[in-house]
């Protein structure tokens, strides 16, 4: 069996030294005790730091994380590591539940590029001309952006909730690219975009993609729909980071580039050992901002306890409820 340190020597982004690691296996064991103290779980986002994946009882998405946090019904806390949307989405689907984001830093750019006080004009001034207008609004908002919305999706369910609405006219917040990758899907919709975008992203670029490929022409290309279009289109195949995940596993290539946030590519060097991931990818500065130091602060002083009032949490539930029942 390899040592911690060689596992992560070998799936990191990051170089860490046989003395980090050490504290890595310490403060590991210190979280397991607290974990079992506090009766929490630990769910972590594909982004993360992998020394906080070894650690976590559930790795995914957003909304994956929100939901395996739902159903352990018996714990008490819920530690999410990720950013603040992501918590506020876990607290929206689990109320009673004590709710702890370990780094307040761990924001989101593409969130925040949609405060609620503007969608809330843009959807009045948008009302005046459409009258069907509905509002869908991507995972990777607030709640208070969640419960002004007529139906949430995830990158991997876009196109197919967007195609079951009646509605021909759609604002779609806050991702410009998404957007345009649902409007190529779903052609007979008339698909507004917000101009948002996430920063992590737009950064790759297809010269970047275009140049790992003519060294490998064998390799199989994953494209997150956060990516820009020119970049989607040298992709074999535009996924949600899950289904990447799905796709690396099931499918016989053994090389792949994987162009999205680097975490995906630690967790899938974990997870797929016999294959090979290239990365064509950019770090994102919240999801790296949070330390196994913080995760373990987080549990011992039971900080930083997130909370959405009932007037926000309500009305976005039920607009994520509508995605879960429009893709059942």
């Amino acid at each position: 069996m390899s040592t911690l340190y060689e596992e992560l020597s070998r799936v990191s982004t990051y170089e860490y030294s046989e003395e980090e690691v050490r504290e890595f296996e310490a403060l590991h064991e210190e979280i397991r005790a607290l974990k079992k103290q506090r009766n929490a779980v630990i769910v972590a986002h594909n982004y993360y730091r992998p020394e906080i994946l070894k650690v976590a009882d559930f790795v995914g998405d957003s909304l994956e994380l929100a939901l395996m946090a739902q159903k352990v019904r018996d714990a008490d806390v819920i530690e999410f590591c990720g950013v603040n949307f992501m918590a506020e989405t876990a607290k929206i689907v689990n109320p009673s539940k004590t709710v702890l984001l370990p780094n307040l830093m761990a924001g989101c750019q593409l969130a925040d590029s949609a405060p609620a006080e503007d969608l809330a004009a843009k959807i009045d001034e948008l009302k005046k001309q459409y009258d069907d207008l509905a509002v869908v609004s991507y995972v990777n908002t607030t709640a208070a952006v969640k419960a002004l919305s007529d139906i949430i999706v995830t990158s991997a369910n876009a196109a197919k909730v967007v195609r079951s609405l009646d509605s021909r006219n759609i604002l779609f917040v806050p991702d410009r690219n998404l957007a345009r990758h649902v409007a190529d899907q779903v052609p007979d919709k008339n698909i507004i975009p917000w101009e948002g975008f996430c920063y992590v992203h737009q950064q790759i670029t297809p010269e970047e993609i275009a140049k790992i490929r003519a060294t490998d022409p064998e390799l199989e290309i994953l494209v997150h729909p956060e990516c820009r279009p020119d970049v989607a289109k040298l992709a074999d195949a535009v996924l949600s980071t899950s289904g990447m995940v799905r796709y690396a596993k099931e499918r016989p290539a053994s090389r792949f580039l994987v162009v999205t946030e680097c975490g995906l590519s630690d967790r899938l060097a974990m997870e797929v050992p016999d294959k090979t991931f290239l990365k064509g990818c950019k770090l994102c500065a919240f999801m790296k901002v949070t330390t196994l130091e913080d995760v373990r602060d987080s549990l011992l002083y039971m900080r930083y306890e997130i909370d959405v009032p009932e007037d926000v949490r309500v009305p976005a539930e039920r607009a994520l409820q509508r995605m879960f029942d429009a893709t059942e």
